[in-house]
């Protein structure tokens, strides 16, 4: 293999010659053999859009105008990352001590030496275009860098609020479907009063539709950055032009209602915004935990469960017990929305942690936070897609059980009174039959009294 050679502060590394990555990222791909995770796509992109609003400001500033077409092939090669294209040479593990970095050099190396073949030029001519003069140019890591997990997390944010949204409209589908449908509520996991399945599904839609609005809300959280604060927020190595420009030519590039931060030294210093967004996404994995667990109740069974609701057979349950079939769609939503919450707590810390004037954790927080909020667009799409819209209803067992449950006598005291529906609970259970039977021969109600106080309507009917 033909090599380069490059040289930094500690010496000097043989690079292949034809790789887009330098020295920076070698040393980098050596020291952190961490987690054999990569740096999340979305927020590769970002970068790339950050770079390319930086790359602009300074053109604009005239720090280029000698070489016109060094400044072209840096901005055409930024807007390359930003759509995807140049994400297979982020080398780099998302853990990685410095900060993050290792991340931005990556992406230096990256721009230098692509831009570098636009022009014509093999990668590593560093005398013509080079990763920390031209493409960190009145940059720093700890601007940059959280800059562009935000804009990365408000666009994740967008995909998700969609899929949360669909959610939402799937239950809401079930609450129509289901409205007839009379049976049993349970508190405790005990028998209690009568409701229907339409209203249990209209909760789970009210549930996710607060989670919708949540979500919609948080970005507005985002929307301040630190982009021109360099170092520490005071800077240093920018022109002043510059700083004032760069954020309102990222909002121009991404049409998100992006601001400079007001306090740069507070916005390169403190991240409580991403603890803010990350409990609101632990509030929206709550719901899919209580939710996909509710589910894998009301379709236990199918024999000796509940089984008042179907949910669709996605695979082969067992390979020692024949045609056992498991709700695997709710399981795995579940062990997402599991995965979200500790990622919050592992993000929570790692805002804590921050010393002085930095996060030194700052890659522990751009890896946790895109992927919760991966994680939850993506279980939200397959709760929706193969579980929720396939939901049937067993009626024959949902009345069954209407009409042998002690949970049944609740909708007869309005009727009846108290202590006659307890003579029913004992005659019911003294000659084992069912409550409506109980009831209907003990004379104080007919068969046609105890339909119409167990209808869809008396049930759903607010108070007495």
């Amino acid at each position: 293999m033909i090599h380069r050679n490059e040289t930094d502060f500690l010496g000097q590394k043989q690079i292949p010659a034809d790789a887009l990555w330098g020295i920076h990222t070698a040393r980098a791909v050596e020291n952190f053999p961490l987690s054999g995770k990569t740096i999340h796509p979305e927020l590769i992109k970002a970068y790339g859009e950050v770079k390319l609003a930086c790359a602009q400001t300074n053109t604009q500033l005239g720090f280029w105008k000698e070489n016109p077409e060094k400044a072209e092939a840096i901005e055409k090669t930024c807007f390359e990352m930003s759509q995807g294209l140049l994400s297979e040479h982020i080398l780099v593990d998302a853990l990685q001590g410095g900060a993050g970095t290792s991340t931005n050099m990556n992406v230096n190396e990256v721009i230098a030496n692509r831009a570098l073949q636009i022009l014509g030029k093999k990668p590593g001519n560093y005398d013509i275009v080079s990763p920390l003069d031209d493409i960190n140019l009145h940059q720093s890591t700890n601007d940059t860098y959280p800059t562009a997990l935000k804009v990365a997390a408000i666009r994740l944010l967008r995909l998700l609020e969609q899929s949360v949204l669909e959610l939402q409209e799937a239950f809401q589908q079930k609450e129509k479907k289901f409205s007839h449908i009379v049976k049993i509520g349970r508190t405790q996991l005990q028998d209690a009063v009568l409701t229907t399945l339409g209203r249990e599904m209209s909760a789970y839609a009210e549930a996710f539709n607060r989670d919708r609005w949540r979500i919609y809300k948080c970005e507005e959280r985002l929307r301040v950055v630190n982009l021109g604060g360099t170092a520490i927020g005071t800077g240093l190595g920018a022109p002043k032009k510059f700083i004032f420009r760069v954020t309102d030519q990222l909002r121009e590039n991404t049409g998100i209602g992006l601001a400079r931060s007001e306090n740069l030294i507070d916005g390169t210093q403190n991240t409580d915004v991403f603890v803010e967004v990350s409990g609101i996404l632990k509030a929206c994995a709550s719901n899919l935990y209580k939710i996909s667990n509710d589910l894998r109740l009301m379709s236990s069974g199918p024999d000796a469960g509940f089984n008042e609701i179907n949910l669709p057979p996605r695979q082969a349950g067992s390979s020692i017990m024949p045609g056992k079939v498991n709700p695997v769609i709710p399981e795995a939503v579940a062990q997402a929305a599991l995965l979200v919450m500790g990622n919050d707590q592992i993000l929570t810390q790692a805002c804590s942690a921050g010393n002085l004037e930095l996060n030194q954790f700052m890659p522990l927080i751009a890896h946790t936070l895109p992927e919760n909020l991966s994680l939850l667009d993506n279980a939200c799409k397959i709760f929706k897609i193969k579980c929720v819209l396939g939901i049937t209803a067993n009626q024959k067992i949902c009345k069954k059980n209407v009409e042998n449950s002690t949970a049944t006598l609740t909708a007869l005291v309005p009727k009846i009174g108290y202590s006659m529906t307890t003579k029913i609970a004992e005659i019911a259970q003294n000659e084992k039959t069912s409550i409506k039977e109980a009831a209907v021969k003990s004379g104080v109600i007919s068969n046609k009294e105890f339909e119409d106080l167990t209808t869809p309507e008396s049930v759903n009917k607010l108070g007495n």
